[in-house]
C-alpha cells in the first residue's frame, strides 16, 4: 500500500481538497509513478461539474508527468527511474487500435471516464472506501499515480519533466489536430476559435507547418495578445466583431481550415461558415452530452467538411516524443503557455483557468 496526497472532488461543482489516500501496489500490467507535475485541463473541470457522469468522489487529473517507482511483472515498456508522461488509455485490441487509431478505441469512454479498472476495481481508497481512481487510467492529481502500461510514455531525461504533463492531453489535442488530422500545407490559411491551451497549441503547430494566415478568435483580450505573440497573423475579438465577416475580409473568400475548441454551438457554426469552398473544420471542443448544432446544407454542399478530432489523432508513444523534439529545436515553444502552481494551490489554479487569467496551469509537486 502507498500513502499519497491527492486532490479529491467530493461533489459536483465542489472544490479540489488535498487529502490523504491509499493506493494499491501496481498490478502485473500497471506502473506506479511518482508525480512531478500535472496539467489542469478543461476536461478535469467539466468532469468535476458532471458534464460527463464520472462517479464522485474522485481523484481527477490526466496530464501527469513523473518518475517510475515500480512496475508490474508483465510491464516491459518502462523501468523504475524512467521519466514518463501519462496520457489516455486505449484497449490495444479493437479494430481502431489495431489500425493505429487509439484515440477512437471502442472502449475509450469506459477506460478513461469509468473511474475504475475494467474489472470494476479502483486502486485508490479514501476514508476507507474505494473512489474513482483510474480517471484516464491515471488520476494524476496526486503525489503518486497507478497507471496502465498502455498509457505510459517514456520521455527523454534531458527535458525538464515539470513541463511535459500537458503533452499527454491538451497540447497533443491541439497540436495533433494540425499535425495529424488537418495537415494544412505550407502557405495555407487557418482560423482557430478559442485561444486557450488547446487552441494555442494548434496555433503553434500551424506556425510550425508553415501556415501563412493564422487567425485567432476569442473573447479574452489577454489570450488574443498571447496568440499574437505566438505567431497569429490576425486576431479577432468576437465581442466586438463578427468573426465570419472578419475572416472573409482578411482572406477575401474564407479560410481553408478552421478549428473549434470552445464547445459552444454558436462558435462551431461560425467555424464552419468561415470556410472557403472545400475547407475543413476540425471539431475539438468537448460539449455536454446531447449538444446539437444546425448547419446550412447549402454551405456544406460546396465541398466543406467537418471532422471530429479526439486527442489530436495521435499515437502517443510516437507523437509525444515528436513534440518534445520540436520543442528542443525551438519550433514548438509550448512552455510559453504554462503557469506553475504548487500542488496545494490546485483550487486557485482551477479558478484562474476558468476565469481566463492563465492559459495552462500546471501543478508542481514537492
Amino acid at each position: 500500500m502507498v500513502i499519497a496526497q491527492a486532490a479529491v472532488v467530493e461533489r459536483p461543482h465542489g472544490p479540489f481538497v488535498v487529502e490523504e489516500v491509499e493506493l494499491e501496489e501496481p498490478r502485473e500490467d500497471e506502473v506506479l509513478v511518482r508525480i512531478v507535475s500535472a496539467g489542469i485541463c478543461h476536461t478535469d473541470l467539466i468532469v468535476r461539474d458532471q458534464w460527463y457522469p464520472v462517479p464522485l468522489p474522485a481523484v481527477l487529473g490526466h496530464e501527469g508527468a513523473g518518475v517510475v517507482e515500480r512496475v508490474g511483472a508483465r510491464v516491459r515498456k518502462v523501468a523504475p527511474g524512467d521519466h514518463v508522461v501519462l496520457t489516455f488509455r486505449s484497449c490495444g485490441e479493437c479494430h481502431h487500435c489495431l489500425r493505429g487509431k487509439p484515440a477512437y478505441c471502442v472502449q475509450l469512454f469506459p477506460l478513461n471516464f469509468g473511474g475504475r479498472r475494467p474489472d470494476g476495481t479502483s486502486p485508490i481508497r479514501w476514508r476507507g472506501q474505494p473512489i474513482t481512481g483510474m480517471f484516464f487510467a491515471q488520476s494524476s492529481f496526486a503525489t503518486y499515480a497507478v497507471a496502465h502500461e498502455r498509457n505510459v510514455v517514456k520521455v527523454p531525461k534531458d527535458v525538464p519533466l515539470e513541463l511535459l504533463g500537458p503533452l499527454g492531453c491538451g497540447v497533443q489535442t491541439g497540436a495533433g489536430a494540425v499535425f495529424n488530422s488537418l495537415r494544412p500545407p505550407a502557405g495555407s490559411s487557418i482560423a482557430i476559435f478559442g485561444t486557450g491551451s488547446v487552441g494555442l497549441s494548434a496555433l503553434l503547430a500551424a506556425r510550425a507547418v508553415g501556415c501563412t494566415t493564422i487567425i485567432g478568435v476569442d473573447i479574452n483580450p489577454g489570450r488574443l495578445e498571447v496568440a499574437r505573440e505566438l505567431g497569429a497573423t490576425h486576431v479577432i475579438d468576437a465581442r466586438t466583431s463578427d468573426p465570419v465577416e472578419e475572416i472573409r475580409r482578411i482572406t477575401g473568400y474564407g479560410v481553408q481550415y478552421s478549428i473549434e475548441t470552445t464547445a459552444n454551438p454558436k462558435v462551431f457554426r461560425q467555424a464552419v461558415d468561415c470556410l472557403d469552398q472545400l475547407g475543413v473544420c476540425g471539431l475539438i471542443g468537448a460539449a455536454p452530452l446531447g449538444a446539437e448544432v444546425a448547419l446550412d446544407m447549402g454551405t456544406m454542399l460546396f465541398g466543406r467538411m467537418v471532422r471530429g478530432i479526439i486527442e489530436g489523432d495521435s499515437v502517443p508513444e510516437l507523437f509525444i516524443p515528436e513534440m518534445i523534439a520540436l520543442y528542443q529545436q525551438g519550433k514548438f515553444p509550448f512552455d510559453r503557455l504554462i503557469t506553475f502552481y504548487p500542488f496545494a494551490a490546485i483550487q486557485q489554479a482551477a479558478e484562474d483557468s476558468e476565469a481566463g487569467r492563465v492559459v495552462k496551469p500546471v501543478l508542481r509537486f514537492d
